[in-house]
């Protein structure tokens, strides 16, 4: 199989945020690749890369687009693969109409929505990776591992922790 997960944004800029989804895919050692694909100006060539995706082994699509943000619903209903969508900021309300269009997907049409931006970006990377943890439990370790780490992190920012008050 080649990579199993498919980045889709609607516009070059737009790899600004969803290289955070690259980028948390790579420390979780799962393939992908990217492409510029409009939901509006290229149709045809959106559904051509779904239909290459499915037969090149992908298994969760992730899409990004800001603004109307219809990609990951014209994506939804080119295949019957999971689906994430990362609203994009830059519109109305800095990204609430991104969001919007996203998530108001009919029924039968579903796209898995994060959050508008960076933050959306990364956890559509661990959304995927999760799904496709379920039939592989070398990835399922690696995402374990990744948790323990966030904990970590935490606690030790906590423990230096610098407020000028003594700590009790």
């Amino acid at each position: 199989m080649s990579e199993p997960v498919l980045i889709l944004m609607g516009s070059k800029s737009d790899w600004g945020v969803l290289r955070e989804t690259g980028t948390e895919l790579d420390r979780l050692n799962i393939g992908w690749r990217a492409h510029v694909a409009s939901a509006h100006r290229s149709l045809a060539r959106t559904l051509e890369l779904v239909r290459d995706g499915e037969r090149g082994g992908v298994r969760v699509f992730i899409c990004g687009a800001g603004m109307a943000a219809h990609l990951a619903g014209v994506v939804a209903a080119a295949t019957t693969r999971p689906v994430i969508g990362v609203p994009l900021a830059g519109g109305v309300g800095d990204g609430l109409d991104a969001l919007l269009s996203t998530v108001q997907m009919p029924g039968g049409v579903p796209v898995a929505t994060v959050a508008v931006g960076k933050a959306g970006a990364r956890n559509a990377a661990v959304l995927a990776a999760e799904i496709l943890a379920l039939s592989d439990s070398q990835l399922e370790e690696r995402l374990r591992r990744a948790r323990t780490a966030q904990v970590d992190a935490v606690a030790e920012a906590d423990a230096t922790l610098d407020t000028g008050r003594t700590r009790s």
